[in-house]
């Protein structure tokens, strides 16, 4: 833990009262209206630049021009079949990213909207795998005032300068007063909540705050999966007369893109339960996907008046327009009660845009306050993947799979709010208040969750697993036309994650759970990242993360024998290996059909293995989980063994073969490399430790002695008195100064093993790393450069090398803290926050990329490394179950027979895997 007197003599990057006046403040303090001291703050004024995104040299592109060619073909092929491929870097968006971004909305997934700070909502992925990102512009908060017989004041709350508003006036959006100039008016984030303040726009004498807040509640898994989120409006009328204000919600019925062109959308009004009322639209998909139903409701009390317009158009040739319910509005502040009698509406027509709106109106009198809450939701039950297989989503356990669910929703947002903050409260509070800590830490620690909502999360509800492995019995809740799980077209001779009604563990009874690498990169739960992304689920969803390891332990055990092309080389493979642990959960089929990844052949690569082995004893470290480690010790000895073949001389030390074969896919390694071996390290003893733990001692003794072999020649190849080198090549770069050459003694120290090495080693290595990768780029302003030659210069050999990787930066801090170094370790991890969250950055905010140059141009924007910020929380406050572990160094557990190193030669089978099986001899370490 950081020493009190370091941190404490912090200063603080700003306060509060720096973007709105401490009066302001002192007046919204009331039923949480004001936004807290430490939040992520802009203006709504504030500039969104754009982007600027990365680019490869002429060198890196003349050598990866083959792997190019096989990339486009592969890229149209699966186009053909109406498919994403995994990765496509020839696609760009036709609206260029810009530094817009806020917290999105709803819980983990349900599908997500994001919300820009200024207020448009966009970053729709409703669809799986499917993201637009340009905002649907009549979705929007308005504002009016009506103030003795002349003082009127309407305006949408939002700057009229939002990206693809035109400047003409017609009978759509344009047609509304866009006033707001955003100068007085500031946003505040703090995931999973957010604050905009009005102060004084566009009522001088009106302050207004509107919260935004959506259920992400950690340990809570039934309302952290629920698609809704609440915006309560606080009021104060700092004047002498008074006031009555309408707050507008308008809702297009869409999804984003062009959707709302398909045609065949409803909207309907309904009255609900406890005052709420609103109307629902519902949404026809394109390309027979599953349709999902938005509901947009207010609250209705003795002091605020609801009414809803359930239809209106864009177009002159709407019967009700944009400008038509506008001037009705301006003129009254609420529609016709009536309108709740009106039913549903006829079914849009082909290029036709259906929008609906709800009106809740208040007086409030002179320096009176007011309280007005409006909440949105959607019910989009079925996840459909391109493969064929059909879920239903986490959310309808508890809601059922009704499309009018989303009033259900709506109306238990509206009454559970305020519950659901305490409990964020109870979770936040802690950290916040301790003044040990930076604040930039606190804010960029809790806005780099929003990934878990928006990096295109999947929940689905386990029992809708069972009864399609039923393959559809009479009991299946799954309609007609949709399919089973065993797709057709996989080759698969099994399962591969063993969707068995007998074989489903789910005794937390939590769901499955998947999410994305990145929004460019389409593959679910990629491991190698997983890897340092994980640190966030263990210690907020920890049934989650060890739902996540049964996975991937299950898949450990099982093989796919489809041929795939693998794209660096051309060579043919098979997708899945029995023995080597899976890349990721799939793309179109996951669970399923894993891999889909094929760039590099990953049964070659050199981290997964070791990096689940030492994901599974962390996690069985942290949670104490028995049980657990019962259930995958089968599959970390398969994974323990299968790594054997890559010790090609036989002394111990695993080596790689001369080309990408771990997570840096691009950066070629060659013989004993410090990021792979001391993974491996790493390995043996957390498989040591775990044996142990379960009684297996010989095991233990086995790997540890191992272990002491491996030691020794990672030492003497690698260690050249300051550092490790990238690895015992010849090449130009082997002796790079590596940001990530420790990831194993990070997981390590994380788990709470004995160290790696000696501790001087250990902290002369990371100080070199902080002295080179870090203060040498910018002065320590934008994180850490992953490859630095020693006399100063960036490693340039490929892109990777020259890139700063945020996820890597974070996970550095947090050995660094690990290690007592507190200062090298927050400085460090400041530079991502600065270079991507702060004004002066690059506008990476709630957007975060996997990586950017050291002249600011970013690949892979939301991402989903990042989240090791919470390996830095893990540090600094590790899981009582380690705290409290016996320290006792592994070596002493065991004792090392004389035999034992004649043991790792001659009973250790170097396996080689041919037809993709282990043959009877899987389990010869005595497992």
């Amino acid at each position: 833990m950081p020493s009190g007197s370091l941190l404490s003599r912090r200063k603080r990057s700003w306060r509060a009262n720096e973007l709105v006046s401490r009066s302001t403040l002192q007046l919204l303090d009331f039923d949480d209206g004001s936004p807290p001291e430490h939040a992520w703050r802009r203006k709504l004024s504030s500039h969104a630049n754009r982007l600027k995104e990365f680019n490869v040299t002429f060198r890196e592109a003349i050598r990866m021009m083959k792997l190019g060619l096989r990339l486009w073909s592969y890229i149209r092929e699966e186009a053909s079949h109406g498919r994403k491929a995994p990765i496509d870097p020839f696609t760009r968006e036709s609206n260029r990213p810009s530094a817009s971004q806020g917290v999105p909305l709803g819980g983990m997934g349900s599908g997500s909207i994001s919300r820009g700070f200024r207020g448009e909502f966009k970053h729709w992925q409703i669809t799986p795998g499917y993201c637009e990102m340009s905002p649907v512009m009549a979705n929007q908060f308005s504002i009016f005032v009506t103030r003795g017989g002349n003082k009127k004041y309407a305006s949408v709350l939002a700057p009229g300068q939002l990206d693809g508003l035109k400047k003409s006036s017609d009978d759509g959006i344009s047609s509304w007063d866009w006033k707001l100039k955003g100068d007085r008016s500031t946003y505040h984030a703090l995931f999973p909540r957010a604050w905009t303040v009005y102060d004084g726009e566009p009522d001088p004498e009106l302050k207004v705050s509107c919260r935004q807040i959506s259920p992400f509640i950690p340990h809570n898994y039934e309302e952290s999966s629920l698609p809704t989120s609440v915006f309560v409006y606080t009021l104060v009328n700092t004047g002498k007369e008074r006031a009555k204000v309408s707050l507008l919600m308008t809702w297009a019925n869409s999804i984003g893109g062009l959707s709302h062109h398909t045609g065949d959308h409803v909207n309907e009004p309904f009255i609900g339960e406890n005052g709420v009322s609103g109307v629902l639209l519902h949404h026809k998909t394109a390309n027979n996907n599953p349709p999902v139903t938005f509901a947009i409701a207010a609250c209705e009390n003795q002091n605020v008046n609801v009414t809803v317009l359930p239809v209106f158009g864009l177009s002159g040739e709407s019967s009700v327009t944009a400008r038509g319910m506008w001037g009705t509005m301006v003129q009254d502040g609420s529609f016709d009660r009536d309108n709740f009698n009106a039913g549903a509406s006829i079914p849009s027509s082909l290029g036709d845009t259906v929008c609906a709106a709800v009106s809740a109106s208040t007086w409030v009198e002179p320096h009176g306050r007011c309280t007005v809450v409006f909440a949105l939701a959607w019910s989009a039950p079925k996840v459909k993947f391109k493969k064929g297989s059909t879920y239903y989503r986490r959310y309808t356990k508890f809601y059922g799979t009704s499309p009018r669910s989303a009033v259900n929703l709506v109306q238990d947002a509206l009454m559970k709010y305020k519950h659901w903050e305490e409990e964020i409260d109870k979770w936040q509070t802690p950290i916040l208040r301790d003044d040990r800590l930076p604040e930039w830490y606190k804010i960029t620690l809790f806005n780099e969750l929003y990934f878990l909502v928006a990096g295109g999360t999947i929940w689905i509800d386990s029992e809708s697993l069972v009864v399609d492995a039923d393959n559809k019995s009479s009991s299946s809740p799954l309609e007609d036309g949709d399919s089973p799980l065993h797709d057709s077209t996989c080759n698969s001779t099994v399962p591969l994650i063993g969707f068995d009604p007998h074989e489903i563990d789910d005794i937390e009874n939590v769901g499955k759970f998947l999410y994305l690498e990145g929004i460019e990169y389409f593959m679910w739960c990629t491991y190698d990242v997983h890897f340092y992304a994980s640190f966030a689920l263990l210690d907020l969803f920890p049934k989650i993360e060890l739902s996540i390891q049964r996975d991937f332990a299950r898949a450990v055990l099982r093989e796919d024998n489809s041929r795939v092309r693998f794209l660096a080389d051309g060579a043919w493979g098979i997708r899945k290996v029995i023995g080597a642990v899976a890349h990721d959960l799939g793309a179109h089929n996951p669970w399923h059909e894993l891999n889909a990844y094929n760039i590099h052949d990953t049964s070659r690569w050199k981290d997964l293995n070791p990096k689940f082995v030492l994901q599974i004893y962390r996690d069985f470290a942290a949670t104490g989980d028995m049980s657990f480690g019962k259930d995958v010790w089968p599959a970390v000895c398969t994974a323990m063994e299968y790594m054997e073949q890559f010790d090609h001389d036989g002394d111990g030390m695993i080596e790689n073969d001369g080309f990408p074969d771990q997570t840096y896919d691009a950066w070629t390694v060659q013989g004993v490399s410090a990021y792979c071996g001391c993974l491996w390290l790493a390995a043996l003893q957390a498989a040591a430790a775990l044996a142990r733990s379960l009684g297996h001692d010989d095991y233990a003794e086995r790997c540890m002695a191992r272990f002491a072999k491996a030691k020794s020649v990672f030492e003497a190849r690698l260690w050249n008195g300051s550092y490790f080198n990238y690895d015992s090549g010849t090449s130009y770069n082997s002796r790079s100064i590596q940001a990530d050459q420790l990831a194993g003694q990070w997981y390590t120290a994380s788990s709470g093993l004995p160290p790696l090495f000696e501790e001087d080693r250990i902290k002369c290595t990371l100080q070199k790393i902080f002295d080179y990768n870090v203060m040498r780029v910018k002065g320590g302003r934008m994180g850490a450069v992953n490859g630095m030659h020693p006399n100063g210069k960036v490693d340039e050999t490929c892109m990777q090398s020259r890139e700063i990787w945020t996820g890597v930066t974070y996970s550095l801090a947090a050995t660094m803290l690990l290690h007592g170094m507190e200062h090298q370790a927050f400085t460090t991890a400041e530079g991502i926050y600065i270079a991507g969250w702060s004004e002066e950055g690059y506008g990476y905010w709630f957007q975060t990329p996997e990586a950017w140059t050291v002249d600011g141009h970013y690949r892979s924007l939301i991402y989903m490394r990042p989240l090791a910020i919470w390996a830095m929380q893990q540090a600094l406050s590790p899981p009582m179950s380690i705290l409290e572990a016996p320290k006792v160094n592994t070596m002493d557990r065991a004792h090392i027979s004389p035999g034992t190193f004649q043991f790792l030669q001659d009973s250790v089978r170097k396996m080689t895997p041919k037809n993709g099986c282990f043959g009877n001899n899987v389990f010869n370490w005595d497992c």
